[in-house]
């Protein structure tokens, strides 16, 4: 039997706004990943964008704390540049061979957070879950061995290949990459990772023995936690204090701030 129903595709202005909110979001969410000393001259948010065969990320040689959504390019799995004017950065690579790999994942983060590169750097130390979010990361975080600038194919593919089906990867004396499910929910993931990474450093500048979290507290947190509730309540702390400090021009608050309806548990 034939089915009478026909498949609506997305109208031309469905489109138009979903590309519009995504170069919008990743814009704000590489703003304020440079307010919080994720990001810097250096690093990059990539996004799927819903309906195309394509994902968001910033022109190359835009200031990481000025982007914007007219330099944010949309560019397809081929890594070839579809809307937007600029060129890709150059590890490029880094984004298309995780997102192609990682179909679960909808937001790519590669940035230079020296706390964590520090960890790649000490023999015998591995970073742990130390605080109560970075269960997160329960599954491991391995380290890429390649400490060059990722701008090849075969070098993006090794790269997925580490990460595997981990939410996190060390690059050796590099940086890192974080996903997750949304570009909100990456951009909590970096503060927490950030937060573990440091608590870790602090406990081996006091001489201690680090005590990670073990399987049954993370099993015990795991069971409490809200994750969904813990990005917007994080989102939107973040997102109006970077509005109150200029970080995030004013015309964006609408768009971006969660209403209350929202941030109901």
């Amino acid at each position: 039997m034939v089915s009478s129903q026909v498949m609506q595709r997305p109208s031309a202005s469905a489109d138009a706004a979903a590309v519009d909110s995504v170069a919008l979001e990743t814009s704000a969410v590489t703003r304020l990943l440079v307010m919080e000393g994720v990001l810097d001259y250096a690093g990059h948010v990539s996004a799927r964008v819903g309906g195309r065969d394509a994902f968001m990320i910033q022109s190359g040689a835009t200031s990481r704390a000025e982007v914007a959504p007219d330099s944010m390019l949309l560019v397809s799995y081929d890594g070839k540049v579809i809307a937007g004017e600029g060129q890709p950065p150059s590890e490029l690579p880094i984004h298309l061979e995780i997102l192609k790999a990682r179909p679960d994942v909808q937001a790519v983060v590669h940035c230079h957070m020296e706390l964590a590169i520090a960890f790649t750097m000490m023999e015998g130390v591995k970073l742990l879950p130390m605080r109560a979010r970075a269960s997160r990361w329960k599954n491991g975080i391995p380290m890429h061995p390649d400490p060059s600038h990722i701008k090849l194919t075969e070098q993006g593919r090794a790269l997925a290949k580490t990460l595997g089906p981990c939410h996190a990867a060390l690059m050796r004396a590099h940086g890192m990459v974080l996903v997750a499910e949304s570009l909100r929910a990456l951009f909590v993931d970096a503060l927490h990772f950030k937060e573990n990474a440091r608590a870790q450093i602090e406990v081996l500048q006091a001489g201690a023995k680090p005590l990670p979290l073990t399987d049954e507290e993370i099993a015990q947190i795991e069971r409490m936690e809200m994750r969904d509730w813990h990005v917007k309540k994080l989102w939107n702390y973040y997102l109006r204090k970077g509005l109150s400090e200029g970080v995030l021009p004013r015309a964006w608050m609408d768009q971006l701030v969660p209403s209350k309806e929202m941030l109901r548990r």
